[in-house]
């Protein structure tokens, strides 16, 4: 059996539309995606190098308030990052510290980015954010199935 996908949403439920990756990880908890496990955290961090340990596939979440409406979803590869901390890293910095440690490539790595509006803390998910949702949920869940399909 191949080991299971790890979809990893980053984001905070308190602060409006930043909620869209959790709130995404939720469906698909509930929509039980077979062979498929699930992390969330406000941020991704260099501990977290440790989770993508004996994957083969990773999906990460992220609400973007940069991205096309309702969605993007692209490929991920390894990138170091310049920035002077590792309390708050991207996608591409954590693959590439992936490699640093384990010395190997990183696991087959996506990021999708849902369209997100407003970030204010205490506020709730706005109703474009919403549909955006809907659309990427819609998306992910018949992309995994294909992949699953394809990996039996």
């Amino acid at each position: 059996m191949a080991a299971p996908i790890l979809v990893f949403a980053i984001g905070n439920e308190s602060r409006s539309d930043d909620a869209l990756g959790p709130l995404l990880l939720r469906r698909l908890q509930s929509e039980a995606v077979p062979q498929t496990e699930f992390i969330e955290d406000f941020q991704l961090q260099v501990e977290h190098v440790t989770d993508l340990a004996g994957r083969n596939m990773v999906v990460f979440v992220d609400a973007d308030v940069s991205c096309n409406a309702p969605f993007e979803f692209s490929s991920v590869t390894a990138a170091h990052d310049n920035s002077y901390s590792s309390h708050a890293m991207t996608p591409s910095a954590l693959l590439h510290t992936y490699h640093q440690v384990y010395s190997e490539d990183a696991p087959q790595s996506f990021l999708l980015r849902i369209r997100g509006y407003g970030f204010e803390l205490g506020e709730e998910l706005s109703d474009e954010a919403t549909g955006n949702l809907e659309q990427a949920a819609r998306m992910i869940c018949a992309w995994l199935a294909d992949i699953h399909t394809l990996r039996e």
